[in-house]
């Protein structure tokens, strides 16, 4: 007796409903054409020799880093910044070209730093294209949360791999409002600043040098655990970490005093591990980086102005593309034409596969960012269409356990057309105003084709000296 057909469908339902209709089974294929423009470079890269090769040994790279907390030190002896030097989030960008927030925080930084009185003053400094340097902070094996600028005088914590020794670094989280990383440079601004470099940043290198080194890595497979996702929702972790410091703290020479204030602040501030989780990820993607044939992306990052992404295989070039506005949830009377475009190297923990690619661990971050849990769950699943692996140290439990997406694929974005999702907070456009909301965003599409071109182009030009 002849089996019963079954029908495979590919792209919209029409056909599929029409069978089914008519009592035959279909399978349906989520199935759309490459982005366009793409299909000739996707050909070239699928056949290059040394990309399956290559990509698993990023991923093997990746995965076997640990990020650890050895030390918290001012950004001038970590990161050898001297007076008028400053970093910054996203790929490079010019005082010209800079967003709002990015601008504010800069002047902010300014006047903290002492080259200017009144933070008003800066943009005339920065305008004049001397006195001063401007890099980015993935330049310097660091990352900044929103407009990430760093300076000399700040403190910053510092990740090593247990391994090989390599470190990455990040500034102290300030929290939420109006702070320096979201553009703001009011008074206060500046008077947490001045606390966090005298009291704070003391505080913290005496526990951590006391207490010996903080498995980050470990911290993070247990907040994904417990309802965080290490991005905009970073509350077990942040607990879990005083927990391991608060003793050697006490214990340690810090006035009493100043120990309270630091416990009070850092328990008071939800999203302070969210500095200790982005070196984290880019210790593990630094490890992949340089492979040639790898696809997979080490980076994205985002200025305000532009969004940009490097891939293994490209190694340190920047493809880059207009930063897109947040779709999500805004603070108190501002909307939509108060948001700048995205901003921030916190997108580092989206390359590494965890804030909205572990959306389905963390649902209750929706209520930040809009959305459903549905939604959450679909979106993990969907990033996974997009990734060369699954990290089995961070797992989801809704998910059966399954690890985190990882290793974004350029290919495999530009086979499916699937952008990588990325929650966010939103900065004010204009500088000085601080946060305005917190949403959804993804890249902007053109920068993956960008991507696969170059890589086309080398795997082209190895062919051809074979």
């Amino acid at each position: 007796m002849t089996a019963a057909p079954t029908v495979v469908t590919v792209g919209t339902d029409l056909l599929a409903d029409a069978v089914e209709d008519q009592a035959v089974s279909a399978r349906r294929v989520d199935w759309q054409p490459p982005m366009p423009g793409t299909a000739d470079d996707l050909a070239t890269v699928a056949a290059d020799p040394l990309r399956a090769a290559a990509n698993e040994k990023a991923v093997e790279a990746y995965l076997g880093v640990t990020a650890q907390l050895v030390d918290v030190l001012p950004a001038s002896e970590a990161l050898g910044l001297s007076r008028g030097d400053f970093l910054h989030a996203g790929p490079p960008i010019t005082w010209e070209r800079a967003s709002g927030p990015m601008r504010g925080a800069l002047m902010g930084a300014a006047a903290f730093e002492g080259l200017v009185d009144d933070p008003e003053a800066a943009a005339a400094l920065f305008e004049s294209g001397t006195g001063y340097t401007l890099d980015p902070c993935h330049h310097h094996h660091a990352v900044g949360p929103m407009a990430g600028v760093v300076s000399p005088s700040m403190w910053v914590f510092v990740l090593e791999d247990a391994a090989t020794g390599a470190r990455t670094y990040c500034s102290l989280n300030e929290g939420l409002g109006k702070v320096l990383r979201y553009g703001a440079y009011s008074p206060d601004v500046l008077e947490r600043l001045r606390w966090m470099a005298d009291v704070l940043g003391p505080v913290l290198q005496r526990a951590v040098r006391a207490a010996g080194p903080v498995d980050v890595t470990a911290l993070l497979a247990q907040m994904l655990q417990m309802g965080d996702e290490a991005h905009n929702r970073n509350r077990a972790g942040t607990l879990m970490l005083l927990r391991d410091l608060v003793p050697a703290m006490i214990r340690s020479e810090s006035r009493a005093g100043d120990v309270a204030d630091a416990v009070a602040f850092i328990g008071g501030n939800d999203h302070f591990f969210l500095n200790l989780a982005m070196p984290a990820c880019k210790l593990a993607l630094d490890a992949a980086r340089g492979i040639e044939g790898s696809t997979m992306v080490v980076a994205m990052a985002r200025n305000g102005t532009d969004f940009g992404i490097q891939v293994s295989g490209t190694g340190d070039q920047w493809f880059t593309g207009p930063a897109q506005i947040a779709d999500g949830l805004y603070l108190g009377s501002y909307g939509l034409d108060d948001a700048n475009p995205d901003i921030g190297d916190s997108a580092i923990t989206e390359t590494a596969g965890i804030g909205g690619f572990a959306m389905a661990t963390a649902p209750a971050i929706v209520r930040l960012v809009g959305g459903s849990v549905p939604d959450a769950l679909a979106a993990t699943r969907r990033m996974g269409e997009i990734t060369l692996a699954e990290n089995p140290r961070w797992t989801i439990p809704v998910l059966e356990f399954a690890g985190t997406p990882t290793g974004i694929d350029v290919t495999r974005v530009c086979r499916t057309g699937i952008l990588p999702q990325i929650n966010t907070g939103m900065a004010g456009r204009v500088a000085g105003t601080g946060q305005v909301g917190a949403g959804l965003v993804t890249p902007p599409a053109e920068i993956f084709p960008a991507a696969l071109a170059a890589l086309a182009e080398r795997a082209r030009d190895r062919s051809v000296k074979a």
